[in-house]
């Protein structure tokens, strides 16, 4: 019998870019079942509402569960990164790595999870070259500001994000 191979590949998706599809299709190939679990991570104020960004990462995930024929759910978490793994059944924590600033506190969290449970490995994944330098956080400044994003994020993320920025704009001025 062959032990299936489950992962939990963790983030805010606020919004999910380019960048986070990229560590996901490649986590993909490493795994037989992906969960993307989105944080609710409230202190870091996020544009989207937690069903808004687990709603849009599981639309653009949906072709990559038919393309390489692998299980990728979508599921919201607000506990310890270590016991949703756990609840998930994963050995593997997937992160993705963009530039040495994101290594330092990453392999300060893997520590600390490694210290929380000996059976769940972390696994670095480093950014594309094409997506290195890809964050949520300038994808939104840039949009905000009327920049274009089309290469940042999908179709779909544009158009929610310049809705949202739509939103935001008629709000302020009511």
């Amino acid at each position: 019998m062959t032990t299936r191979r489950l992962a939990v590949y963790p983030g805010t998706f606020d919004p999910v870019t380019n960048g986070h599809l990229d560590i996901i299709g490649r986590a993909a190939r490493m795994v037989d079942h992906l969960t993307i679990g989105v944080a609710v991570n409230a202190g870091k104020g996020p544009l989207f509402s937690l069903e808004e960004r687990v709603d849009m990462v599981a639309e653009t995930t949906r072709p990559l569960t038919k393309e390489r024929g692998i299980e990728i759910d979508v599921v919201p978490f607000s506990n310890l990164l270590m016991d949703f793994a756990v609840e998930r059944n994963a050995t593997m924590i997937i992160r993705g790595l963009r530039a040495i600033s994101d290594f330092e506190y990453e392999f300060q969290m893997c520590g600390m999870n490694a210290r929380l449970n000996t059976t769940v490995e972390t696994v670095f994944l480093m950014a594309s070259e094409r997506c290195q330098f890809i964050s949520s956080r300038f994808v939104k400044e840039i949009g905000r500001l009327d920049g274009d994003i089309s290469g940042f994020v999908s179709p779909l993320v544009r158009e929610r994000l310049l809705d949202k920025f739509r939103e935001l704009d008629g709000n302020s001025s009511a």
